[in-house]
């Protein structure tokens, strides 16, 4: 009888290897099956042993590799086949990357499972461009959310940005049209601060700041590409120069 093998669920971080957690790291090394997203950088792939066999399951606003009911069957025949298995994901497994959905297909199937966080892509973006996503003197709560999902014009996201808040929405790009207009309609000022944070954590990273009335223009102009992730409220506006200097400070 063939012994069932482990589904790891492993978050890759926003990009740069050197975020990915020492469990992370063991597991991409040791992995004979990595099923990857398409957002994971390559650096990260690379630290997979020679031997690994790599899967994409690439996904766009477009277009889907695999469709996810037939990666949730993947994960569960090659594990019940008795091979472990590295679910490699963007930014954090179970922050909007159906990790949840994952976990429950294994489970159900007799699968174990390992979870294995990762920075997820809002910590990693507002990080490496230096913006507090909390500050004493602008936010005390902060909101994640999905910028491109069934029903956008339907959500309720009154009350999840303006003062003392910040507001993070992922997958943003391509609806920045609709998302200022509804914001906007909800009764936030067109002139709250936002930031793009394109490829964070990259050596291409571009951060780009604007008005919430600007957002749009400044997604079409500036071309901007995924992953990229937008943030919106006063933090986004803190002196560069001075956290700049702050991290020089602490990290001679």
């Amino acid at each position: 009888m063939v012994k069932v093998g482990t589904v790891y669920l492993v978050g890759a971080g926003p990009g740069d290897p050197d975020l990915l957690t020492v469990r992370a790291a063991r597991l991409l090394a040791e992995a004979g099956l990595i099923v990857h997203d398409g957002l994971v950088d390559p650096a990260i792939l690379a630290l997979a042993s020679a031997s690994a066999e790599l899967v994409s399951v690439a996904k766009s606003r477009a277009r889907h590799t695999l469709p996810q009911h037939e990666i949730n069957a993947l994960l569960v025949r090659e594990a019940l086949a008795g091979r472990h298995v590295v679910r490699l994901k963007g930014g954090d497994p179970l922050v909007f990357g159906r990790g949840g959905e994952e976990a429950e297909a294994c489970r159900a199937a007799g699968v174990p499972v390992e979870i294995v966080p990762g920075v997820t892509s809002a910590l990693g973006a507002a990080a490496a461009a230096q913006i507090p996503l909390t500050h004493r003197d602008a936010a005390s709560i902060v909101s994640f959310v999905a910028g491109q999902c069934k029903g956008l014009a339907e959500q309720n996201w009154a009350g999840l940005a303006g003062a003392g808040r910040t507001l993070v929405i992922y997958m943003g790009v391509k609806t920045a049209p609709q998302i200022a207009e509804k914001l906007i309609a909800d009764g936030l000022s067109p002139q709250v601060p936002v930031a793009v944070v394109e490829n964070a954590a990259r050596a291409q990273m571009r951060v780009l700041r604007g008005s919430l009335a600007a957002l749009p223009a400044l997604v079409e102009t500036q071309r901007v590409r995924s992953p990229a992730l937008i943030i919106i409220g006063d933090v986004t506006a803190r002196n560069d120069a001075a956290l700049a200097q702050i991290a020089l400070e602490a990290h001679p």
